[in-house]
């Protein structure tokens, strides 16, 4: 077990319980109440788990940042939420612990708010408000019944937790009086590890992380205490998702299509080997429909409603009466089934993470010797899709890898460089961006595996 790292942490429902009181009791203290927001930037932990809860039971909101967002790109988005505490190191969390017992909601009485880019580029933040107790539990139950967790459940956190899936998915199976396993970051290994150690009844892992455990020696012998391996987060290959059925149990592997701003499928491994490709069929208590442009709508209940925090407008062009889209398109065939034909606008999803093109283009802009710049995905086995950049200018590639190292993330900067001579644009001077594959002699698609 030697891949089981320090860090690895096991919550008990009682003691977690008891703990998620006197965060309580410390935000009443300073004076945080319903409404307010509270900025976590830290990696995944128990005691973060624990403090998300308490604020959300309480009904104030907690605001998850990616950990590894630059300072200034974390600033920018502080400053937005316009937080009343900020936690950016996790010892800021031990006085949060340290408050006296203070009542609790039975449910979650907020949504966490994640921060989601728009097509300009400027990150939006996903809110929810404050719901009452009934509206607070059908939302609870809506996820926690959906994946059926109760007491004798044991879920593993290997993804991070400022993707929403992750603490959704651990509330739930933690206020049904299951165990939660949190790894401190995703590591195949010591995912590898944990699942043989703890021996954990349910788990999520973007297609990423699923392909990395598969790809470890002991990868295929490990997944036979679940009876639950969620995935989503980002297009999941064809013989990834054969593979991986076939070193599970029976029903075993699931998939959901959603967003940060909500639910929409729910798909079992029956369902996806009889229509190979499908995200599944709405989930309970939705309704899909495709418009005539092609983009998905869902109707969805009430307790799922969002707004876009401080962007009216973006919010009015989401909604249409009780459906919501996030501009993804696709189509629904005669059974009801989803298949999804293209990701909203230029948006890149690579290793489950969302990525914007225009927030990258701008940071590369600014290397010297650069004249103009795009950024495109290509399909990749392991990522699901690959940030790449073409790039016109007198630069060289090391010195735009340099330049991207000093001002993005590391999810966000580009895996392939191309120097070309010029970009493709329409007559009217807009980037075909979708056309730069194969203006590049690019195939966009994944190369083939076998199973």
């Amino acid at each position: 077990m030697s891949a089981l790292r320090a860090g690895v942490e096991m919550l008990e429902p009682t003691p977690a319980e008891e703990a998620q009181r006197r965060v309580a009791g410390a935000l009443e203290q300073r004076g945080i109440g319903a409404g307010d927001r509270v900025v976590f930037c830290l990696p995944s932990s128990a005691n973060l788990l624990v403090c998300v809860l308490a604020a959300a039971r309480r009904g104030v909101v907690p605001v998850l940042l990616n950990a590894t967002l630059l300072p200034s790109e974390r600033d920018a988005l502080v400053t937005d939420a316009e937080p009343a505490l900020v936690v950016t190191d996790p010892s800021g969390l031990v006085p949060l612990l340290s408050g006296p017992a203070f009542e609790l909601a039975h449910f979650p009485l907020v949504r966490p708010m994640h921060y989601t880019s728009g097509t300009t580029g400027r990150p939006k933040g996903v809110f929810s408000g404050v719901l009452e107790e009934p509206d607070a539990r059908a939302q609870f139950d809506d996820e926690a019944d959906l994946w059926g967790f109760d007491a004798s459940d044991t879920h593993l956190v290997c993804s991070p937790m400022y993707h929403s899936v992750s603490v959704r998915l651990a509330g739930a199976a933690l206020l049904r009086g299951g165990r939660v396993v949190v790894l401190p970051r995703f590591d195949a290994a010591a995912v590898v590890a944990a699942l043989a150690h703890f021996e954990p009844t349910t788990t999520f892992m973007a297609p990423t992380a699923l392909h990395r455990v598969i790809g470890e020696p002991d990868g295929p012998e490990c997944f036979s205490s679940l009876r639950l391996l969620v995935h989503a987060g980002s297009p999941c290959p064809a013989p990834l998702k054969r593979a991986a059925l076939g070193r599970v149990g029976p029903g075993v592997l699931w998939e959901f299509y959603g967003s940060t701003e909500g639910q929409f499928t729910v798909c079992s491994p029956e369902e996806w080997l009889e229509r190979p490709g499908t995200v599944g069929r709405a989930r309970p208590g939705r309704r899909l429909e495709v418009d005539g442009d092609g983009t998905v709508w869902c109707h969805a209940p009430g307790f799922a409603r969002f707004e876009y925090w401080h962007d009216p407008k973006s919010t009015a062009r989401a909604w249409r009466g009780d459906a919501f889209t996030v501009g993804d398109m696709g189509r629904v065939d005669e059974d009801g089934y989803l298949f999804l034909d293209g990701r909203r606008d230029d948006l890149i999803i690579s290793g489950g993470v969302n990525v914007y093109p225009v927030e990258v283009e701008a940071a590369l802009a600014e290397a010297p010797g650069v004249r103009d710049v795009a950024v495109f995905a290509l399909a990749d086995p392991e990522w699901g899709e690959r940030v790449c950049a073409a790039v016109v200018g007198d630069v060289a590639e090391d010195t735009l890898r340099r330049h991207a190292a000093q001002r993005l993330a590391p999810y966000k900067r580009p895996k392939s460089y191309f120097l070309v001579s010029e970009l493709p644009h329409t007559p009217t001077g807009k980037l075909r961006r979708r056309d730069l594959p194969g203006a590049l002699g690019l195939d966009r698609s994944p190369p083939v595996a076998e199973d």
